[in-house]
């Protein structure tokens, strides 16, 4: 049971960090500033359910994707981290731009869910953890901890603008900055391991 617990917890905070929740914050506060607090509530929602449909897509299905393109995990791992490093070195700089075409329509599923929340980067990592994982108790506790997290971010979208009167935009950025920092270390340690891994057991020929 501790065990079980202690592995919640420890994807929990892992997807929790991926999901990029300060940097998403910013994003849904700088796009839906001239909504109304009910539209914007309505937006968190949909936008929260968008991100738990495709999490829970990449998580399941990455074993599929693998056997289908023929990409050993460890190969994926050194490639995804890459991407996640470069999505990293973006929140520190604080690259926050939005377009005028982000504004418009339907915000919650593009530009909010993807690419804000689930990028490139994040979807390499969701995909590696979802093939890591196969016994079935540890994948139900592994989905249950990635919907806590997605729930977690969306409760942040949910009070937005709550949140911004109580941290102010410098200390979102701050946050976003610090989160940055942590998913470097997480992108440096898939690389790490697929390259252990990779000279240790060896790839077969493409």
């Amino acid at each position: 049971m501790g065990k079980d617990i202690s592995f919640f917890i420890s994807v929990w905070l892992k997807f929790f960090f991926l999901l990029t929740p300060f940097f998403t914050l910013s994003m849904f506060l700088s796009i839906t500033k001239d909504m109304t607090t009910s539209a914007k509530r309505v937006t968190a929602i949909r936008t929260t359910c968008a991100v738990i449909a495709v999490c829970l897509f990449l998580y399941f299905f990455g074993n599929f994707l693998f056997s289908v393109f023929e990409i050993t995990l460890d190969a994926f791992r050194i490639g995804a981290g890459g991407i996640l490093f470069l999505s990293a070195v973006s929140l520190v700089k604080g690259n926050d731009t939005i377009s005028a075409e982000d504004r418009d329509g339907d915000i919650s599923v593009v530009p909010m869910a993807i690419p804000f929340t689930v990028g490139p980067g994040t979807t390499g990592a969701l995909l590696v953890m979802g093939a890591e994982i196969h016994n079935p108790v540890q994948q139900i506790i592994g989905c249950s901890a990635l919907c806590a997290a997605v729930l977690s971010v969306g409760v942040f979208l949910y009070a937005s603008t709550v949140m911004e009167r109580l941290i102010g935009k410098r200390g979102i950025k701050i946050f976003s900055k610090l989160t940055g920092l942590i998913l470097s270390a997480l992108a440096a340690q898939l690389i790490f391991t697929g390259i252990k891994n990779f000279f240790a057991q060896g790839q077969p020929p493409l």
